[in-house]
């Protein structure tokens, strides 16, 4: 399986990043093209910037999801939303496909140093992706990052690391089908 992978993050040391490089561990027999939003980086939407056309970075993100069997990605949460240099992504990728995430089954994640795990975004993300072609097969939130995750061993929390390897052996049979 190719698997597209990402966190919805800029930060040098993002926690989401971690997460999803947790995650990829059950992966190792797949195909995994973990990417850094850093090299998407584009001017902020607008519609005038829109009629001079649409950055390279977009298209290619655009590319490395047409290319995968599965996503699997990690929202950071600013102010209970998306970060700006995700959605900015998101703003120009869905302006050349509406279906930004063209009906690939997706793994969403989230965590955040605070007791709700991101769950603002990922409970917008739950509502709005499927608008936008994501077949959200399962979802996973850690809180308190800090007091659950070791960056050597992963997640130190014996039921969340349970909860995460179950959600991932559940995305697994339902992408394989």
């Amino acid at each position: 399986m190719k698997i597209f992978a990402f966190a919805g993050s800029v930060s040098s040391t993002s926690i989401n990043r971690e997460l999803v490089k947790f995650a990829l561990r059950s992966f190792k027999d797949d195909d995994v093209n973990l990417i850094d939003l850093n090299d998407y980086s584009m001017p902020v939407f607008s519609v005038d910037l829109e009629k001079k056309g649409f950055p390279e970075e977009a298209h290619l993100f655009l590319k490395q999801i047409e290319d995968c069997d599965a996503i699997i990605c990690s929202l950071a949460e600013h102010n209970r939303s998306y970060t700006a240099a995700f959605k900015n992504i998101f703003d120009w990728a869905s302006r050349i496909n509406v279906k930004v995430f063209q009906n690939k089954p997706m793994l969403l994640m989230s965590t955040s140093p605070g007791g709700y795990g991101g769950g603002n975004v990922m409970n917008a993300a739950k509502t709005f992706f499927p608008n936008f072609g994501a077949e959200i097969k399962e979802t996973f939130s850690l809180p308190k990052f800090y007091e659950n995750f070791d960056l050597e061993s992963g997640i130190i929390n014996p039921d969340l690391l349970t909860e995460l390897h179950g959600k991932i052996e559940s995305f697994k049979k339902q992408t394989e089908n």
